[in-house]
């Protein structure tokens, strides 16, 4: 029979480690399971406190305080952690910038060639495939509120969105162009940066032309 002080202690290093669950969770604002385990902590545990009702499952692997902020990138923010080697791009990158007018039903995920999208964001993202420096170029890390997204910055998502212009849409790719030059948010030797590594300097030059004209 276990003697009543060893359950005391069992239920006193539960206790221990359930906060210092909950702290993770409040200091990171999305808690993975794998970051349980480069803690040296069970995973388990969240799972037990997700159904106590003490952390909310947000997706596979990752959980949150029920309380945690519900941001205007939350979307975004949950598809960074359910896909860390995601970048988020095209129009997804355009909204978080404050570019255009598109407001995307889908997150836009940028993958590298051979990575599947989780299950998890079937439905709720949309991922194109890049591969080499146009996959690792122009990446931004941003904190939103305790949650990191990776996002391809404003000279780097306008290139991208001349090269998957077909997806979506010249116009678009246009009109974001036009607004972020009116508006200074990208220089022309970082837009040229871009526009060679994605092999779109032709395609974009009649429209540098006439905007600079």
């Amino acid at each position: 029979m276990i003697k009543s002080n060893v359950i005391n202690k069992i239920k006193f290093m539960g206790q221990k480690v359930s906060a210092s669950i909950v702290q993770a969770a409040s200091a990171q604002r999305f808690l993975r399971l794998n970051d349980l385990r480069a803690r040296g902590m069970s995973p388990q545990m969240a799972v037990h406190l997700a159904r106590q009702g003490v952390l909310t499952r947000v997706g596979p692997g990752v959980y949150s305080l029920p309380d945690a902020p519900l941001t205007e990138h939350q979307s975004l923010a949950e598809a960074a952690q359910m896909a860390p080697r995601a970048v988020v791009c095209l129009l997804s990158a355009l909204q978080f910038h404050g570019i255009g007018t598109q407001q995307p039903h889908q997150v836009w995920l940028a993958l590298p060639k051979g990575v599947q999208l989780p299950r998890s964001l079937a439905g709720r993202a949309r991922p194109v495939w890049v591969s080499g420096e146009a996959f690792a170029a122009g990446v931004e890390t941003h904190d939103d509120a305790g949650a990191g997204i990776r996002v391809y910055g404003v000279a780097k998502t306008l290139a991208d969105c001349f090269k998957f212009r077909n997806k979506v849409g010249l116009d678009v790719a246009l009109e974001a162009l036009r607004e972020a030059w009116a508006a200074r948010r990208f220089s022309m030797d970082d837009l040229a940066h871009h526009a060679r590594i994605n092999r779109v300097e032709r395609v974009m030059q009649p429209y540098l032309e006439a905007l600079t004209a």
